[in-house]
């Protein structure tokens, strides 16, 4: 059985189990499913200023606190305990390209020649994790929520603003994969 949960779960099976999210949170109270408004509903929680953006009732959605507490103790004791010890699988043809920028380091999720300590002081790793991380944060904002808030729950709702948003961020994503990065890659 545990064998089971190291592998990758295929999609035939991950897919409806994320989807079975959307029907679980609305039968058990109306509740909305999205990561990206966690943060605010604990700036709301500590940060004692006067703003306004922080000014609504923010234990009622203490839930999704305990749902993002749980997303990150669930990567905490997997990264312990349920580590797969081989190397990433990455397809060939996208391990040549990759190793074209130098990177050949698949021991990690992330390839470590990206994302380490020494690589933030680059300006390759300065853009892909701080610029990145900045732009993520904007465009999260600026759409009013985050892929699993958009793609997930609100398509599910058949609203409109989602539909423009998860395309948006699938033309993003496209852009970015093959026109952007290969030109941060070669910094």
């Amino acid at each position: 059985m545990l064998e089971i949960i190291k592998e990758p779960w295929p999609w035939y099976v991950a897919g409806p189990l994320i989807g079975l999210t959307v029907p679980a949170l609305l039968i058990m109270g109306n509740k909305s499913f999205g990561i990206s408004s966690s943060l605010r509903h604990i700036c709301a929680a500590c940060v004692p200023a006067n703003v306004n953006f922080f000014k609504y009732n923010w234990k009622k959605e203490a839930w999704n606190l305990f749902f993002v507490l749980g997303i990150f103790f669930g990567g905490l004791i997997t990264s312990q305990f349920l580590v797969n010890p081989n190397e990433i699988t990455v397809n060939p043809d996208l391990k040549a390209e990759l190793a074209g920028y130098g990177i050949t380091d698949y021991s990690n999720l992330v390839p470590v020649q990206l994302m380490n300590f020494e690589s933030l002081l680059t300006l390759r790793g300065f853009i892909l994790m701080v610029v990145g991380g900045f732009l993520v944060g904007f465009g999260t904002r600026y759409a009013g929520g985050c892929t699993s808030g958009h793609a997930i729950m609100g398509l599910s709702n058949l609203q409109w603003p989602s539909l423009v948003a998860t395309v948006c961020f699938m033309i993003g994503g496209f852009l970015m994969a093959n026109f952007i990065l290969p030109i941060i890659l070669s910094l």
